[in-house]
């Protein structure tokens, strides 16, 4: 957990029995008395933010600005976008783990936008929720409640879902081997990976290989170390360091020589 005196920041784990269901909550808060910015990394997680006090805004990368009030549901994040917190702005970020949030809201596609949760579910229960949470003393009983909340809604989840979601094997075809053994079509496979997780699973694993890399430039930077860019282009495949910065301008906009510039400006969910 990390405290500073004008913003506040830190990651919130989840109970083990909703492990599946969820990867962590984030809160952050703006104490101080100007506005602050920050990135967020992609993370292929669809995301419901809770604001309060003044509203918080989202860019996206056509410089497209979105204010947040009250909540909204964001997913999957595909490419980095900045977030703003005005002063006396703090949120709260549930973060869906894998098909969870397809287990949730069922089969409603909310790719690449931001709607507010009510018109997913066709009540106005998350519009109650927020009034709710807004009424509690500390961030550790918003957790507990939203946690609450959630138990009602949740699906199980089915077979072919969890053998997508712990498919660790990267030297084989999951599609392929998980059509085998659950005796369906690989077409009908990659449907339901796309249409329950949001994404495909070459995305993921393009992503997934771009999050390494990142990981491995906090680790040298943390050190102090100067950062060894072929290292990072043999370490992880790519086939030159055009490839790399092609995949740092996909997934965040900005050069890698960029990034280490901004890297404290950057906000990396999936860090630990």
């Amino acid at each position: 957990m990390e405290l500073r005196s004008e913003y506040n920041e830190y990651r919130i784990s989840v109970p083990k029995e909703f492990e599946n269901i969820f990867t962590h909550f984030y809160f952050a808060a703006n104490t101080s008395e100007s506005s602050i910015t920050k990135t967020l990394l992609p993370t292929y997680q669809t995301i419901l933010l809770f604001c309060f006090g003044e509203n918080a805004t989202m860019s996206t990368r056509e410089k497209t600005i979105i204010s947040v009030d009250k909540c909204m549901v964001l997913g999957p994040v595909r490419q980095a976008f900045e977030y703003t917190l005005p002063a006396g702005c703090s949120i709260m970020v549930v973060n869906f783990k894998d098909d969870a949030f397809f287990r949730f809201f069922g089969k409603i596609s909310i790719e690449q936008s931001v709607r507010h949760p009510d018109e997913l579910l066709e009540e106005n229960c998350f519009t109650d929720l927020w009034h709710q949470l807004t009424r509690l003393d500390s961030v550790t009983k918003q957790v507990n409640h939203i946690l609450e909340f959630c138990k009602p809604y949740l699906q199980d989840q089915d077979i072919t879902s969890q053998l997508l979601s712990s498919f660790e094997n990267d030297l084989l075809n999951p599609i392929k081997v998980i059509a085998e053994q659950t005796h369906q079509t690989e077409r009908n496979i990659q449907r339901k990976q796309k249409e329950q997780f949001g994404y495909s699973l070459k995305e993921l694993a393009r992503y997934n290989r771009f999050l390494k890399a990142i990981q491995l430039i906090e680790k040298e930077t943390e050190k102090q170390n100067q950062v060894k860019w072929f290292t990072i282009i043999d370490e992880y495949g790519y086939y030159d360091q055009s490839q790399l910065i092609h995949d740092f301008k996909h997934f965040i906009n900005i050069s890698p020589a960029q990034y280490l510039k901004f890297q404290q400006e950057i906000c990396n969910p999936k860090s630990k």
